[in-house]
């Protein structure tokens, strides 16, 4: 079934994801019935479950609806799934669409004109950014985000209507993005990552080259300055973007107020200079992103003032350079980087806003798989701080892999204060830490320390 409007039932296999949910709240906000099962129970299941949406934990097919007619119902499910799924193998022998989760995502996005954010780092961030600038237009949007954002305090945007655009993450995971036809498209980076399924990074590249020769004809694509890539393989216009420097579309006059933590800059174009643009969301990095985010903007139609005021307006992604505490004397930031790169800007980026204080990270790896593959760059990034706290690596979808741990990158780490700790020693550990600056890292279950740590700051007043 590729015509989405006659969907009147939806069940997910992996709901709690955060693409996952996305589609579900989409599915339920625009009136169709929608289920599904998720191995765990977290806040964001707790959230759909207040929504209206029939949650359940058990791989059992006894929880699946037996009421929905098989002609007008689908069920999407995400490639983390084990392959002896019960509830999955199920749907495999019955007469209803089974779709992949980017599947159901490019039969929505596709229908309007798309915006793909792709890249191997920083997708959520400039996705929400650009969903952001482009709502408080009258061009407004839709958006199926990475992240929750602040603005939103969803990971989804319903589309309007009248409004031609819909913005997208276009993840590279399992080649997910090529479901997608963007009008727009923008690349972060292209790094090596997700090997278990590509291999070697020239694979990834082949990848990112076949999503860009899917962009629509008269489209933009927009690509950060350095990416390499064979620009052949799409017909569209290609502008550059960067931090600062020699770019179509870069920051001029980068300043950071002390005071605010924020920065400010003019926005350089093709067109002319966007003068005296401010942030109120921390980190250098994020100013990059904040640049690849106008740049896609700017081709949306969006006039300058209006760019202005989404750049200044624009709250942050929950997990994403996020400042949780802050004292006289300690802050505390959270993130979502679980690649190499990831910590490598995000551990720049603080160390830039906070100049000359001491940075204590808690790191938990993501995969076995991912730990085997850059043990030795995830080593050279943590080395940045100035005392690392490794955690046991988070599994996701893997089964172990021999001799792979959290262990195999503390022992490749130059830095020598350094600990490994199983997650219910580090609020102790924290505590009586004296560096300034406590950093949690991982894409993994680390968000559960989130709370306590917090709580624990509350209390020792530290």
């Amino acid at each position: 079934m590729n015509d989405i409007q006659n969907i009147k039932n939806v069940y997910f296999l992996g709901i709690g994801g955060i693409g996952m949910s996305a589609l579900a709240r989409y599915f339920k906000f625009t009136g169709r019935n929608v289920a599904g099962y998720d191995r765990t129970q977290t806040a964001l299941t707790d959230t759909l479950q207040e929504e209206g949406i029939d949650v359940h934990f058990k791989d059992d097919v006894k929880n699946i609806p037996t009421n929905w007619n098989p002609q007008n119902t689908i069920a999407v499910y995400t490639p983390a799934l084990p392959d002896d799924h019960e509830e999955l193998a199920w749907f495999r022998t019955q007469p209803i669409g089974l779709f992949k989760r980017a599947k159901v995502l490019g039969m929505i996005c596709n229908e309007k004109s798309g915006i793909g954010v792709a890249g191997t780092h920083g997708k959520t961030t400039t996705s929400t950014m650009i969903a952001n600038i482009l709502d408080k237009t009258e061009l407004g949007c839709g958006a199926f985000l990475g992240g929750i954002s602040k603005n939103f305090r969803s990971n989804l945007l319903l589309p309007k209507a009248d409004s031609p655009w819909i913005v997208a993450e276009a993840d590279e995971f399992d080649r997910s993005f090529l479901h997608l036809k963007p009008q727009l498209a923008l690349i972060t980076s292209i790094d090596a990552d997700h090997l278990d399924i590509y291999g070697d990074k020239g694979k990834i590249v082949e990848s990112f080259e076949k999503f860009i020769s899917q962009i629509r004809e008269g489209g933009k694509l927009v690509v950060k300055k350095g990416v390499e890539f064979d620009a052949t393989k799409t017909s569209v216009e290609i502008f550059t973007y960067a931090l600062e420097g020699d770019a179509d579309f870069a920051t001029h006059n980068l300043k950071l107020d002390v005071e605010s933590g924020f920065y400010q800059f003019d926005l350089k174009t093709p067109e002319g200079t966007i003068a005296n643009c401010k942030m109120n969301y921390p980190g250098l990095v994020n100013v990059e992103n904040t640049v690849g985010a106008c740049a896609l903007a700017y081709f949306a139609g969006v006039k300058a003032d209006e760019i202005k005021a989404g750049i200044q307006d624009y709250e942050g992604v929950a997990r994403r350079f996020d400042i949780r505490f802050k004292s006289d004397s300690k802050i505390y930031i959270d993130d979502s980087a679980h690649h190499p790169e990831e910590l490598k800007a995000f551990i720049t980026s603080v160390k830039a806003l906070y100049p000359g204080k001491k940075l204590m990270g808690v790191f938990q790896p993501h995969l076995y798989s991912r730990t085997q593959d850059f043990a030795a760059e995830f080593a050279t990034s943590l080395d940045l701080l100035d005392k690392a706290i490794l955690i046991p690596l988070y599994p996701a979808r893997e089964e172990p892999i021999k001799g792979v741990s959290s262990k195999i990158i503390f022992e490749k780490m130059k830095l020598e204060n350094k600990v490994l700790a199983e997650k219910e020693e580090t609020l102790e550990l924290l505590k009586n830490d004296t560096n300034e600056i406590i950093l949690t890292m991982g894409a993994g279950d680390i968000d559960r320390m989130v709370n306590p740590i917090i709580e624990m700051l509350k209390k020792f007043r530290v």
